[in-house]
C-alpha cells in the first residue's frame, strides 16, 4: 500500500510539472531541471541556465540536477576576469558558476534557427551580458548566449607537466562545446530546432567561432557561422603553451611533485602570477597588435586541429556556410576630430608606408573616391587585409559558400564606424546604445532592420540574400564581392584590393618577424 501511495504522489508530481510547463509559456522543463523565465521587451528570456559544472583546469561536467524550480530572470556570473578594482559579488562573477547560457525566444511551439552568440574581449574578459538576444528573437530565431571560462582559467595548458591536466590548455573552448551540446538536448523546449544552429560573435567572439570550426567535438553541433571583425592571428603552439604553464609553476613556486596545488590558489594570485609567467616567458601582448598568444587556445591535434585564419579554417568545416566581414575604422585611432590637410596626412603615412605612401593615397583614392584626409588615417590597417587572405583562400574552394560584408556606416558619436559598433544593427537594439546612436533616425532604424533581417536570414538559409539589396554572391577571389552596409547598401568588386595589399605589406611586420623566427 505505501508503495502503490508513493507512486501515485510521484505520479501527480510529474502531473503538476507538466501542467505548469503548458499553463506558464515562462516555465520550461530541460534535462537539469524546471526553469522559469521572465518577458523582456515582448519576448520569452530565460538567464542565467547553468550548461556546465566546472573544476578548476579540467574539461567541463555535467550540471549537477535540481527538483525545484529554479528562477532564471537575470544574468548568471560572469567568468573570472580583471575588473579594474571593482569588488564584484558571487552573483556577478564566480569561478564555479559561470558556466551559464541565456536564452530568448517568442514561440517555445516553434521550430526556428539557433543563433548562438559568443562575447568579444578576447579570451582574456567579456560576458555575455553585454549583448542581449530579446530583439534579434523577434526576427523568427532562437537566440542563445554563453560565458565560459576565460584567461588563465580557460587556457592554462599543464599537459607538458601531468596526464592528469592534459586537456587544460583548452578548458574555455571546450565549455562552449558543452553549451552547444546544451543546446542539442535542449533547445527543442524553446522553439529553438537543433539541426539549425548559427554560431555568431565579434572580435573575440569571432575568434571564437573560427576555432569552434577547427575542433572535431563541435562538428554537427552547428551548421552556419558568423565571424564578425575576428581575424586577428593567434600564434600559440602547443610548446609555447606548455612552456608558460610551467613557468606559472615556477613563479607560484609548484613543483611537479604538488602539482594540485595549483587548484588552491587563489584567482588574482594566478592571475597576476600568469602575467608574470609570461613576460619573463614568451613575452606580454599588447591589445591592438596583429597577432595574439598567451592564455589562449593552442593546437593539439586532438581537442584543437589548427588554428583558424592561418590561411583558412579545418576541412572538417568545408560544409559550413560562413558570413565573415568588418567595420570600415575597426580599433585605428580615429582623426576626424582635429584639422588635417592632405599634405599633414601624407607626412604621418610616411612613418607607416615609407616609399609607398603615395601609392597607398592613391590606392585609397581608387577605393574610396570621397575619401577625406582624415579617412587616409583613420581606415582599419587590422582586421580588413587579414579577412580578405582568408577569403581568398576558402572564397570558392569549400564546399559551402562565403559571404563577405564591410560596415561602414558611421557614428555621429565618433564620426567612425568602429570595433563594434556593428553589434546593435545586427541585434537591432538602437534603442539600447545612447553612447553609439543617442537619436536614432529613420535611416539607422532601416539600416538596424535589414542587418538583424541579413544575419537571421542567414541563420535560416546559409544565404544573407534579403529583399530589396542586390543580389550578393558568394565570395571568390576573382570576384572579390562585398556588400557594403551603410545607409546605401551596395556590392563592391575588388574595390579596395590594391590598398589592402599596401596596408598588408606595412602593417604586418610583428607578425612577419614571429614568423620568420619559428620558421
Amino acid at each position: 500500500m505505501k508503495r502503490f501511495t508513493f507512486v501515485l504522489v510521484l505520479l501527480f508530481g510529474v502531473f503538476v510539472s507538466s501542467c505548469q510547463e503548458q499553463d506558464d509559456p515562462l516555465v520550461v522543463k530541460t534535462q537539469s531541471g524546471t526553469i522559469i523565465g521572465t518577458m523582456q521587451e515582448g519576448t520569452m528570456a530565460f538567464l542565467g541556465i547553468p550548461y556546465a559544472r566546472v573544476e578548476r583546469f579540467m574539461p567541463p561536467l555535467p550540471v549537477e540536477k535540481w527538483d525545484t524550480i529554479r528562477v532564471c530572470d537575470h544574468f548568471g556570473p560572469q567568468a573570472m576576469q580583471q575588473t579594474g578594482g571593482r569588488e564584484l559579488s558571487e552573483g556577478e562573477m564566480s569561478e564555479q558558476n559561470s558556466c551559464v547560457l541565456n536564452v530568448w525566444t517568442t514561440d517555445k511551439k516553434g521550430h526556428r534557427p539557433v543563433m548562438l552568440w559568443l562575447h568579444g574581449g578576447g579570451f582574456e574578459s567579456g560576458t555575455s551580458a553585454w549583448d542581449p538576444g530579446m530583439c534579434l528573437a523577434k526576427k523568427d530565431v532562437v537566440v542563445v548566449s554563453l560565458n565560459h571560462r576565460l584567461n588563465i582559467l580557460g587556457f592554462m595548458d599543464l599537459s607538458g607537466v601531468s596526464e592528469k591536466y592534459k586537456y587544460s590548455g583548452n578548458v574555455g573552448m571546450l565549455d562552449i562545446v558543452a553549451g552547444l551540446q546544451w543546446i542539442r538536448d535542449n533547445i527543442s523546449k524553446f522553439g529553438g530546432d537543433p539541426n539549425n544552429v548559427t554560431i555568431f560573435g565579434e572580435s573575440g567572439g569571432g575568434g571564437k567561432v573560427g576555432t569552434l570550426m577547427c575542433m572535431p567535438s563541435a562538428k554537427g553541433l552547428f551548421h552556419k557561422a558568423i565571424i564578425m571583425s575576428g581575424t586577428i592571428l593567434n600564434v600559440n603552439t602547443k610548446e609555447m603553451s606548455q612552456a608558460l604553464g610551467k613557468a606559472v609553476l615556477s613563479e607560484l613556486g609548484i613543483d611537479e611533485a604538488h602539482l594540485d596545488r595549483i587548484r588552491e590558489v587563489p584567482y588574482q594570485e594566478l592571475y597576476e602570477a600568469g602575467q608574470r609567467a609570461m613576460a619573463a616567458s614568451i613575452g606580454t601582448r599588447r591589445p591592438g597588435t596583429p597577432m595574439m598568444w598567451g592564455f589562449g587556445p593552442a593546437p593539439d591535434g586532438e581537442v584543437l586541429l589548427q588554428h583558424p585564419f592561418q590561411p583558412g579554417f579545418a576541412s572538417l568545416s568545408d560544409d559550413v556556410p560562413l558570413l565573415m566581414g568588418t567595420t570600415f575604422n575597426e580599433l585605428q585611432r580615429l582623426q576626424y576630430n582635429r584639422e588635417l590637410t592632405l599634405q599633414q596626412a601624407r607626412e604621418e603615412l610616411l612613418q607607416t608606408f615609407g616609399s609607398e605612401t603615395d601609392a597607398y593615397i592613391e590606392a585609397f583614392g581608387k577605393a574610396w573616391p570621397d575619401y577625406s584626409p582624415q579617412d587616409l588615417l583613420s581606415i582599419d590597417w587590422l582586421f580588413r587585409p587579414k579577412t580578405l587572405i582568408t577569403t581568398d583562400v576558402i572564397g570558392g574552394h569549400r564546399q559551402a559558400p562565403t559571404y563577405v560584408y564591410l560596415f561602414t556606416w558611421r557614428s555621429p558619436v565618433s564620426h567612425g564606424s568602429v570595433h563594434g559598433n556593428e553589434l546593435c544593427f545586427c541585434f537591432n537594439r538602437l534603442h539600447q546604445v545612447p553612447n553609439i546612436v543617442p537619436e536614432p533616425t529613420p535611416e539607422d532604424l532601416q539600416l538596424a532592420d535589414t542587418m538583424s533581417d541579413i544575419w537571421a536570414t542567414f541563420a535560416h538559409t546559409g544565404n544573407p540574400n534579403v529583399e530589396g539589396l542586390p543580389t550578393w554572391q558568394p565570395y571568390t577571389k576573382e570576384n572579390g564581392e562585398v556588400m557594403l552596409l551603410g545607409y546605401k547598401c551596395e556590392l563592391c568588386h575588388n574595390h579596395d584590393r590594391e590598398l589592402e595589399e599596401i596596408i598588408d605589406r606595412h602593417c604586418f611586420r610583428q607578425l612577419d618577424e614571429f614568423r620568420t623566427k619559428n620558421n
